[in-house]
């Protein structure tokens, strides 16, 4: 696998690391971040996306990012764009 490192959450110090990559081989954008509640899964999973059914299906999970990762996933898409990927 070749992950490439874009950066790890400023914010969450020792205690967390919402962290983006991207997987050059795959090409892939690849994220760790927080589980969400059980109240927005349920809200993502009830939302309704013309023409997809509902629901989250089992080799899928909703992840929270934080906005302080935003400069990290944009560079992380120009990374892919600039790779061909």
């Amino acid at each position: 696998m070749a992950l490439r490192f874009i950066g790890i959450d400023p914010d969450t110090g020792q205690q967390g690391s919402p962290t983006v990559w991207v997987d050059e081989e795959k090409r892939e954008l690849v994220l760790q971040g927080w589980k969400p509640d059980e109240e927005l899964e349920a809200e993502c999973a009830a939302f309704e996306a013309p023409g997809h059914a509902p629901g989250i299906p089992p080799n899928e999970a909703v992840i929270r990012i934080p906005a302080s990762m935003v400069q990290m996933l944009r560079e992380a898409c120009d990374v892919a764009e600039r790779a061909g990927l």
